[in-house]
């Protein structure tokens, strides 16, 4: 199975004409280029609907079409609740409903739910693995993500200090609010700790360690595993149906950036 932003996925989901095989929008034809994108907006949207913490993951420091997507996800998911969240008088019609039949299913009051997004960097090398390096990227990461609701969440932000080994005390202090950023270093064939920064090994276990110490954002209600599982499915077909979704994607239909 191929991650749905392979090329190989592009691939096979192509006619010879360019329209897409898949049908992404209710039937809507589609060329393979936009139905490959919406593909990837609407996996976010659901997996920012559904879990408790989203990993981001970019390789290098220049790459920021994850960041991209993530903006994108939270301009559209609007109207999609939690999994806990769903009235149990859901029906598999009532997703062809108008905007505001979503609307009244989101959480009761407040701001609607958003997985917390864990923005991982990797295949770093020693010149991106520096503390400056680190500060720069993470206030790109925040100035990028300014007027988002990610920045305006209450997140629990990972423990200071394990983000980086060698950022100093002073550089670590900064912001709170920022958002949770780790960077991960290129794998050297031998694995050998390098003489100022971490080893990828010792990294990725601090990774790991840190995501299952965090403390994500909860849902509305609690919520059973197996009603998790059920209604993750209904979700899904909201997210199919999104009529914000349709109208970005006819947005983008007219840009004249993709095939018709």
């Amino acid at each position: 199975m191929q991650p749905v932003f392979s090329p190989s996925v592009l691939a096979e989901m192509m006619r010879p004409d360019g329209s897409s095989t898949i049908s992404v929008l209710s039937g809507e034809s589609l060329s393979a280029e936009l139905a490959h994108e919406l593909m990837g907006i609407q996996l976010g949207v659901l997996l920012a609907s559904i879990c408790h913490i989203l990993l981001v993951v970019s390789e290098g420091v220049h790459d920021i079409n994850m960041w991209r997507l993530m903006l994108t996800i939270d301009l559209l998911k609007h109207g999609i609740p939690d999994p806990s969240s769903l009235n149990p008088s859901y029906s598999q019609s009532s997703n062809l409903g108008p905007d505001k039949e979503n609307k009244d299913r989101a959480q009761d009051g407040g701001e609607e739910y958003l997985a917390a997004p864990v923005f991982v960097h990797t295949k770093l090398r020693d010149e991106g693995l520096s503390p400056h390096s680190f500060v720069q990227l993470r206030k790109a990461l925040s100035q990028y993500f300014r007027t988002s609701s990610i920045m305006r969440a209450k997140y629990g932000n990972m423990a200071k200090g394990h983000l980086v080994s060698s950022v100093s005390s002073d550089t670590q202090s900064e912001d709170s609010t920022l958002t949770n950023l780790f960077t991960i270093p290129i794998k050297s064939k031998d694995d050998s700790p390098r003489a100022q920064y971490e080893s990828y090994n010792s990294m990725l276990w601090k990774l790991r360690d840190q995501i299952l110490s965090m403390n994500g954002p909860s849902f509305a209600r609690n919520v059973s595993e197996r009603d998790w599982l059920k209604n993750s499915a209904r979700i899904w077909e909201l997210v199919k149906n999104s009529p914000i979704i349709a109208e970005y994607s006819r947005t983008l239909q007219s840009s004249g950036m993709f095939r018709r």
